[in-house]
């Protein structure tokens, strides 16, 4: 005879309740259900099934290693050559601004494009700084979670098939929830956490019909036997667990040969911002990517030769196609590393090595004002000359963007209230 008040019970196919509904990639071994469950208690609310959400997306592309201001958005062509190196500055389609030779496809399309060439970073190699507001070493006492953690808990539970916050490049600091919770981690959909969003072998949509009606009489019996309501509390997320495997929305958009031809043609190699692209159209709040590897201590010029172009490809194709979706208003894009390059040359076979005192960032949609060069660099590009921003203040000014409010607070582990971002002055240029 069947045991009804088992948890672990079983399915005829062998499989058990918990491990149908167990998704890996939300981390720490949770169940979906009990990561549906923590983001509702997270946000001292039973069950948001319904609530409103914000229409807006974040596009985080990250460039892991630190890339080089000088020979990308902040081209020195009047500086000695051991500070210029090997690239010419090109016009873009606006006057005044020029960028990298590198990069036609932006040039073309300046006016959809803004660049910062003034922000101060540190001399880390983590992600936290750009993702967080906060380098690493702050952050592994004061766990500030990453712009797509606070994505996650201020978009709610609406949508009940899709993942506010996805990493496309695993986990890192940056990608972390800190004090947010496990809830508000990113999901990543690659390995297990790809397999958990399909039916096991030999399950199809019929079946699964069976399994929810086996889910409802298992329910119902511990229901009968648990008199302090904790079940029917339990039954929400159970059943969007249920209805977000079965959905496939997640899964379809993560599906690219849904695509046509030439699309995919378009973005063969960089197929992470088509993957980007898709995720947001189907309702993801924040996406993160990486792209490429930019720790150029030697050959730097080799390198960027060859993983420039590669990058131009990738955001210009990604932002054309927000802007002939008309979805460029609401989703932001943001490229950056975590440092810049050292002005001078190496003698390392033509590298530069790691630059905190500045680097640079590309923004595009959200709204934000198109067609600059914000800032600038002193003439060998070593510290901003004017127009000084932190990446916190960039973060701020994408929080913005997206309808949120930097200022606002969060309890921390201890209870005590804490800023999204401590410096939040706004790029006031994009504004």
């Amino acid at each position: 005879m069947l045991n009804l008040l088992g948890s672990s019970m079983k399915f005829c196919d062998g499989m058990s309740r918990r491990n149908f509904l167990q998704i890996g990639a939300f981390g720490a071994g949770l169940t979906l259900a009990d990561m549906l469950r923590a983001k509702a208690q997270a946000s001292n609310v039973p069950d948001r099934v319904g609530a409103s959400t914000p229409t807006k997306s974040a596009i985080m592309i990250y460039l892991p290693g630190g890339p080089s201001h000088l020979d990308m958005y902040d081209i020195k062509t009047e500086a000695p050559v051991e500070y210029r190196g090997e690239f010419r500055a090109i016009q873009t389609n606006v006057p005044g601004v020029q960028i990298c030779e590198h990069f036609p496809r932006q040039a073309r399309m300046w006016d959809k494009l803004s660049c910062i060439r003034s922000i101060v970073s540190v001399d880390e190699h983590s992600d936290s700084l750009v993702m967080t507001g906060y380098s690493e070493n702050t952050n592994r006492i004061s766990h500030h979670p990453s712009f797509g953690s606070v994505m996650s808990r201020l978009r709610g539970n609406a949508n009940a098939d899709i993942p506010p916050f996805v990493s496309l490049r695993g986990m890192s600091i940056g990608c972390e929830p800190g004090y947010l919770g496990v809830a508000h981690r990113a999901f990543q959909p690659s390995g297990a956490g790809m397999a958990n969003l399909t039916f096991p072998a030999g399950v199809n949509t019929e079946r699964s019909g069976d399994r929810r009606d086996l889910l409802e009489r298992f329910d119902t019996t511990r229901r009968e036997i648990d008199q302090t309501g904790s079940m029917r509390g339990m039954d929400a997320f159970t059943q969007r667990a249920f209805d977000m495997v079965a959905s496939g929305s997640t899964r379809r958009a993560l599906d690219l040969s849904a695509e046509d031809m030439r699309t995919r043609d378009r973005y063969r190699g960089i197929e992470q911002f088509l993957t980007a692209r898709r995720l947001v159209e189907s309702g993801v709040g924040c996406v993160t990517l990486a792209y490429g590897g930019w720790d150029t201590h030697e050959r730097n010029f080799e390198t960027l030769r060859r993983q420039l172009p590669e990058l131009d490809r990738g955001i210009a194709n990604l932002v054309q196609d927000l802007h002939d979706r008309g979805m460029d208003r609401d989703t932001a894009v943001v490229v950056w590393g975590e440092f810049g390059r050292t002005p001078r040359v190496n003698g390392n076979m033509g590298g530069r090595d790691h630059w905190g005192p500045l680097m640079g960032a590309m923004v595009a949609g959200g709204g934000l004002r198109m067609g600059q060069a914000i800032g600038a660099s002193s003439a060998r590009g070593e510290y901003p000359r004017d127009r000084r921003y932190s990446a916190s203040q960039v973060l701020s000014t994408l929080y913005r963007s997206m309808g949120i409010d930097a200022s606002m607070t969060f309890p921390n582990g201890s209870g005590r209230p804490m800023y999204i971002l401590d410096d939040r002055e706004p790029v006031t240029e994009l504004l």
